[in-house]
């Protein structure tokens, strides 16, 4: 039986095993949305801005494990879905993108919101292509399935003419096809246990790859076992329980001194499943020239792109520690536990909160003891780029796998449908968002397509009523010349309620806990308001000081 290109499209979907897709409807590929609506097991998710549907694709593909599925029209469409597509290369997410594209014979002419999408989206994916004839829509389609979750996952768009979609063929489907990880060699893995366990400060920075290989307790075994110091990358939190002993803290903004110290001190590193970005990192400066790297990766490519390896071994994290478990003369490094004990009781005692209350604004460090006492271990956090962060990353502990979704690209406006997606990928969990009043209102929209999808997420947004981040760095560069930060806002408790969604402000600490239970209770999409002292740009800031200024100016 002939069928049409549309079709073809939604039956590659079904062998890949995808289950929620994620859009802004578009003319150009009306064809694959109508064989969608033949297969009720793909579930069809229609955001309100084609920004949120690739957040929402990305948040999915995190928190499912799985390739996450987004869609948008020509180039007007398309361009929107940059923004998560671009988050997914940085974060490492498998993500594919189909892409309506003009139709062929119009190609070249400057056609209605004609882009050049494979050459526009070239240096964003690992791969683009554009499906010339029907007939190679399982073989093209299928292989970009292949490549988004294979090696380093990465987004591939995949462009679909629409005359191209309306054509018919006889297919042939052949099932989902998948590479193993690549093993590491045992002399490799040999020679990186001789040179820890000879090391007299070594530290593991572990990655977005070990949380991918689902890897999370295999490492909590190696590192017991060697009595090694744990270092999470840059928003990769969950890839090790923070309370463990053996964890000394986290690289990212506002990374504190002692860790910074320890790890240019440190004479082995091995590095686990991560690249090292410019964040992470300290602007390239975390390692000292007297550390002997051992990094281990999935893709080869990243091997000497920041620091040169000592040794390099190109494996999954599962399979290296694996390996290294299995390995002979297992033992702990020389100096063990002493160096631990000292770093990871620098690390709880740099997260804990010091909360004081008043009652003009909301303290964030109070709310971070909220949030970490009320919610389950299991909820998913999610956020947005924003100055809030800074406690987030400080003072909420991580415990469990498979609990924090974040940009690494550091993408405005992700939190809330980030959130959407993960919440469809684990409906059995909670999932928080936590943004600024700036970010929030970039994607607040998806607040009516949680509504009408029913998807009960809970979004805290940070009002302080500027574009914090940029002031921060606007009041250390260019002192009392703020300029463009200002901001003005609606009402989003009231917004929430308009939308159908659930809806408080809280300017107390006192209430914060009441209005975060109520939410949850409502079993509806929910948004919570909260006011802080827009004159505290960052965690570490002397909040007496400020308060006595305030106090002073009234």
């Amino acid at each position: 039986m002939k069928v049409s290109g549309g079709r073809a499209v939604v039956e590659v979907m079904a062998k890949e095993g995808v289950k929620k897709a994620f859009c802004v409807p578009g003319e150009s590929y009306l064809s694959v949305m109508d064989a969608l609506y033949q297969h009720p097991e793909i579930e069809l998710i229609s955001a309100r801005h084609e920004g949120g549907a690739s957040f929402m694709a990305e948040g999915y593909a995190k928190a499912s494990g799985e390739v996450g599925v987004c869609m948008a029209t020509r180039g007007v469409g398309a361009t929107n879905l940059a923004i998560g597509i671009h988050t997914a290369a940085q974060d490492s997410t498998p993500l594919v993108a189909l892409i309506g594209q003009v139709e062929r014979p119009f190609k070249e002419k400057e056609a209605f919101q004609e882009v050049n999408l494979t050459g526009f989206f070239s240096h964003l994916c690992k791969w683009t292509v554009e499906v010339d004839r029907v007939e190679r829509i399982p073989e093209l389609l299928q292989r970009a399935f292949h490549i988004a979750r294979s090696g380093r996952p990465g987004p591939v768009l995949v462009a679909l003419p629409h005359d191209m979609l309306e054509d018919e063929a006889e297919l042939n489907i052949n099932p989902s096809y998948r590479s193993l990880p690549p093993q590491p060699h045992m002399e490799d893995v040999k020679q990186a246990m001789d040179r820890i366990r000879n090391a007299e400060r070594p530290v593991l920075i572990a990655g977005g790859g070990v949380i991918h290989a689902k890897a999370n307790r295999l490492l909590v075994q190696f590192v017991e076992t060697m009595k090694l110091p744990v270092v999470t990358a840059f928003r990769r939190f969950d890839a090790f329980p923070n309370s463990h002993p053996c964890y000394a803290g986290w690289l990212g903004f506002g990374t504190p001194q002692y860790l910074l110290d320890a790890i240019r001190d440190a004479d082995v590193v091995l590095a686990l499943g991560t690249r090292f970005s410019q964040v992470g990192t300290q602007d390239y400066t975390l390692l000292s020239k007297n550390s002997k790297l051992i990094h281990v990766d999935i893709c080869p490519d990243i091997f000497g792109k920041v620091y040169a390896p000592s040794l390099a071994i190109e494996a999954d994290a599962k399979s290296f520690l694996e390996q290294a478990l299995q390995a002979p003369e297992s033992g702990s490094f020389i100096s063990g536990e002493d160096h631990l004990k000292e770093l990871h009781d620098k690390y709880m005692e740099f997260s804990e909160p010091k909360a004081d209350y008043t009652e003009d604004f909301v303290d964030m460090d109070g709310l971070m003891h909220d949030l970490a006492v009320c919610l389950p271990k299991d909820t998913i956090i999610t956020n947005d780029a924003g100055n809030f962060f800074g406690w987030l990353s400080r003072y909420y502990r991580f415990e469990q796998e498979n609990t924090y979704v974040g940009p690494t690209s550091g993408a405005m406006g992700y939190g809330l449908p980030a959130a959407i997606g993960a919440k469809l990928a684990q409906p059995h969990k909670h999932v928080v968002s936590i943004s600024g009043d700036g970010g929030f209102m970039m994607t607040l929209q998806e607040i009516e397509t949680a509504v009408r999808y029913k998807i009960p997420t809970i979004s805290i947004v940070v009002n302080n009523n500027i574009y914090g981040t940029i002031r921060a760095h606007q009041e250390r560069h260019f002192p009392n010349r703020s300029v463009g930060t200002d901001l003005s806002n609606p009402d989003f408790a009231g917004l929430a309620r308009l939308f159908g969604a659930h809806g408080e402000k809280v300017e107390k600490n006192i209430d914060f806990a009441p209005a975060l239970q109520r939410a949850i209770t409502s079993g509806l999409p929910s948004v919570i308001e909260v006011a802080v002292n827009p004159k505290i740009l960052s965690v570490g800031q002397d909040k007496k000081e400020v308060y006595e200024k305030l106090v002073s100016n009234n």
